[in-house]
């Protein structure tokens, strides 16, 4: 009998051998849970935990997954009227709660080093009938990436995250049990170092150790981690990635993000990844995400220029990248506004665009400037030439932000754009503002045929929803700290 796994036209010889080589990693370490786990489209992670002897049955057959789990919002109202005739109107194979298959990858297995005898493996959503769910996060960076290799080239990414540790002092939840109120985190916190000097050794010292949880569990779990920081803020943090593919990047950002909260719970600390925690004097979070185009013939980084172009100022892209890597670059610009949203996609986020707070303000790039949106670092010849993206915030689900990057960029290639001078003054009056809310950036997104057509008309329609059930609430709230808190401090 053929397999789902068969039918979804992804099992072959390579999968069979992936399937039996886990199932005998498996046994031979004495796992007795298995988490089956999937990125839903606000980057949180949401897993069933499988007993030792059903994942090889889920291999193959899959396991089931309310799809009402694809349909809500951060804080988990569901927004589709699924039970209501019409609720799920394009959103074929939506409705009345119905099931999904989530199909795990055997490739992805880890044994999880802060969960005793514990498994994991990444999965991705199938509807019963072995079609892929086309609205899922990952699989639209799987579709962008795509339309690279189409043109012999692939995204590599490195990454820089910024974040916040704290020490749990009381343990009790903001919530009130006769109320349902949203969970907020712990009650009562105290900080890891006291911020407002940037990489001091002394904070660091104090930091130590959450710090040494954060880095054993990345690279327990195999991430290239290169460097951990003391950052500026109170509490602030920064976990510094090497360069992989950008898929890869995408997988590893979305397990760190989790693992290191769960791993910090255990030991008493509560992580964060919003861009703005609830409390006084604070310094917005960051994720800089680095990346560069390479030949799939021969791996060469095509943003290098061997020579500054002829009459080329040190201003202009093509004294320092190529031609398409200047044309990447004015695609990012072009389409800015637009994939802001993916970057930046919480009401929480836009508090960080303000004048000479290492965050961009404005639609602009510089060389070596992190004042500017795009940062262009590298010199002729240097096979390390990339461009800095620094408008995102580390709570973007990684799969859409890097699939904006493709997109944007791609268009300015075929399209041959030009980029204008570099800034060197990247919080002057006259150029293009960012959105400064969660509403604008979304009217931007709508607003962008290129974006539109490369998510496609369904899925932006999708995001768009779920959304705007956020925003809706977020304009609704009395209380926008306590919003934050509830909504975001929590859970992401």
């Amino acid at each position: 009998m053929m397999s789902f796994a068969s039918r979804c036209g992804v099992h072959d010889d390579a999968r069979e051998r992936a399937v039996q080589d886990t199932c005998a990693r498996i046994r031979a370490s004495g796992v007795e849970l298995v988490r089956v786990t999937w990125c839903d489209l606000h980057g949180v992670s949401r897993s069933k935990a499988l007993v030792a002897s059903a994942v090889e049955s889920a291999l193959r057959s899959g396991i089931g997954m309310v799809s009402t789990l694809m349909l809500k919002d951060i804080s988990g109202r569901t927004v589709y009227p699924v039970f209501e005739p019409g609720g799920t109107d394009g959103l074929p194979g939506f409705g009345q709660a119905n099931n999904l298959v989530l199909l795990p990858d055997p490739e992805s297995f880890q044994q999880l080093p802060w969960a005793e005898s514990t498994g994991w493996l990444r999965a991705q959503p199938w509807f019963a009938n072995g079609q892929p769910v086309e609205l899922d996060a990952r699989r639209v960076l799987q579709r962008a990436l795509q339309k690279l290799r189409a043109r012999g080239l692939e995204m590599r990414c490195g990454l820089e995250v910024e974040f916040h540790i704290y020490r749990i002092d009381e343990a009790a939840p903001r919530m009130d049990p006769d109320s349902n109120a949203p969970y907020g985190g712990p009650a009562k916190l105290s900080l890891v170092h006291p911020g407002a000097n940037l990489l001091s050794e002394a904070w660091y010292d104090q930091a130590e150790a959450p710090m040494r949880i954060v880095q054993r569990t990345a690279q327990a779990l195999g991430m290239p981690l290169l460097s951990l920081e003391a950052e500026m803020g109170p509490s602030q943090v920064e976990a510094v990635f090497d360069v992989t593919d950008a898929l890869t990047a995408a997988d590893n950002m979305a397990l760190f993000r989790t693992a290191v909260k769960m791993a910090l719970l255990r030991a008493g600390y509560h992580a964060t990844f919003m861009c703005r925690p609830p409390f006084p004097n604070i310094m917005s979070s960051g994720w800089h995400l680095h990346q560069s185009l390479v030949s799939l013939e021969d791996g060469r980084n095509l943003f290098v220029r061997a020579s500054p172009a002829p009459g080329s100022r040190p201003s202009d892209a093509g004294h320092t990248l190529s031609d398409e890597g200047e044309h990447y670059l004015a695609g990012l610009l072009h389409h800015a506004l637009g994939a802001t949203v993916f970057c930046t996609p919480t009401a929480n986020g836009f508090g960080r665009f303000r004048p000479n707070a290492l965050a961009p303000q404005s639609v602009l790039w510089g060389r070596d400037s992190r004042g500017a949106m795009l940062r262009v670092i590298g010199e002729c010849g240097d096979r390390n030439t990339r461009i800095e993206n620094r408008i995102g915030e580390p709570a973007a689900n990684p799969y859409l932000y890097l699939a904006s990057q493709v997109y944007a960029g791609l268009d300015g290639m075929k399209r041959e754009l030009k980029a204008p001078p570099a800034t060197d003054s990247p919080y002057g009056a006259g150029a293009t503002s960012l959105p400064t809310s969660l509403g604008d950036a979304l009217k931007a997104l709508q607003a962008d045929p290129v974006l539109t057509s490369g998510f496609g008309q369904a899925f932006i329609d999708y995001y768009v929803k779920i959304k705007d059930s956020e925003l809706r609430r977020f304009d609704a709230a009395e209380d926008k700290d306590d919003f934050h808190r509830t909504e975001y401090f929590g859970r992401i």
